[in-house]
């Protein structure tokens, strides 16, 4: 197992603290696991879809649920039918979990089944507070045009 040092980013970025136990645990969700299998897919800018391979499950036997910033999905078997003996068994119907990070920004719209396909829909929704905004540029000025109180104060003691 190798370990990152992200050391010399972090001269660079600010507020990233937890970006190592990110990394970390990308690399190890999807350890030994491709069962089933998946797309990701770019609708818009805005707009991401899972589209995942769920042949043989029913929505009965599937679970999506999101906790800290982590969608997971699962799928449990169903009882063996009665008096079916199979000849060749292709399709898979083991119980599985995947798991997926999620960006702080994203949000879990929804799920469709269809056809043995299992859509999950996202949505980016960056906050006003994360918007690109432009800064106003005061000068130390007699008149401190628009400037809060509180600043006026700190900008004359220093």
């Amino acid at each position: 197992m190798r370990t990152l040092d992200l050391t010399p980013l972090f001269k660079y970025a600010i507020g990233f603290d937890d970006i190592g136990d990110l990394l970390d645990s990308a690399m190890n969700l999807g350890e030994g696991t491709s069962y089933p299998p998946y797309n990701i897919e770019k609708i818009s800018d805005e707009a991401y879809r899972i589209a995942m391979a769920v042949a043989g499950f029913g929505p009965e036997n599937l679970t999506i649920t999101t906790r800290e910033r982590l969608l997971i999905v699962e799928g449990t078997t169903r009882p063996e039918a009665q008096g079916i003996t199979y000849i060749h068994r292709g399709i898979a119907g083991r119980a599985f979990q995947k798991r997926f990070q999620l960006a702080d920004s994203i949000t879990v719209l929804g799920a469709t089944l269809e056809e043995g396909i299992l859509s999950i829909h996202l949505l980016r929704e960056i906050p006003e507070a994360m918007k690109p905004r432009v800064i106003a540029i005061q000068t130390r000025d007699k008149e401190k045009v628009g400037l809060p109180q509180q600043l006026d104060h700190k900008i004359d003691t220093l």
